[in-house]
């Protein structure tokens, strides 16, 4: 725990370009920082623990914190699971002093922007970071981490395009380079970002 005002940062941007990388590094890096826990419809893969690495809920359950207006956004994943990110994932860490990193795709971002509109603690604390990748680096990136065919590839470089044309709308932009600049350029954005959550 540290006495800093707690931070709530927001990444965003295409496969490949390293968000979760950032996310882990950050949290391990940096005293105070957690991940938002989400919450999802699939079921926990082996090694998995509720409310660790997601909250697990049944597609039911989940239907009744969407009536009940509990997520903060939620969206279906390539349409067969749900996932999601509650109010009190994020608040409740916030309120006991805990900053917090979420990774989110660009949909999920700009409905945390409108929930921020009606929750002035949340716009103070809530920072945006878009992570811009030239198209070859993404290529080579993806076909390096071998785990998608040149079909997947396409179809993700297509999604990355769409994604790109939302970076304006981001608080900050990371021009990705290596994993140790890409980091050194979070933590200062970090800086900004509590500076401004004092507010």
């Amino acid at each position: 725990m540290t006495s800093e005002t707690p931070v709530l940062l927001i990444l965003a941007g295409p496969a490949g370009s390293g968000k979760s990388t950032l996310c882990d590094r950050l949290v391990a890096e940096v005293p105070g920082f957690s991940r938002v826990v989400t919450t999802t419809t699939r079921t926990p893969r082996t090694g998995e623990v509720d409310g660790v690495h997601y909250h697990f809920l049944t597609p039911e359950q989940f239907d009744a914190k969407v009536a009940a207006g509990a997520f903060l956004e939620w969206a279906w994943v390539h349409g067969r699971k749900r996932y999601g990110t509650l109010a009190s994932s994020v608040l409740d860490p916030m309120a006991q002093g805990r900053s917090l990193v979420l990774s989110v795709d660009v949909q999920g971002v700009e409905s945390f922007r409108r929930a921020a509109a009606a929750n002035p603690l949340l716009a103070r604390r809530m920072t945006t970071v878009f992570i811009v990748v030239d198209h070859e680096r993404l290529v080579a990136r993806m076909r390096g981490r071998a785990q998608d065919d040149e079909e997947e590839i396409a179809a993700r470089m297509r999604t990355a395009e769409r994604e790109l044309r939302e970076a304006s709308k981001f608080d900050f932009l990371i021009e990705s380079r290596t994993r140790d600049e890409d980091f050194a350029a979070l933590r200062a954005i970090l800086e900004k970002a509590r500076v401004r959550a004092m507010g």
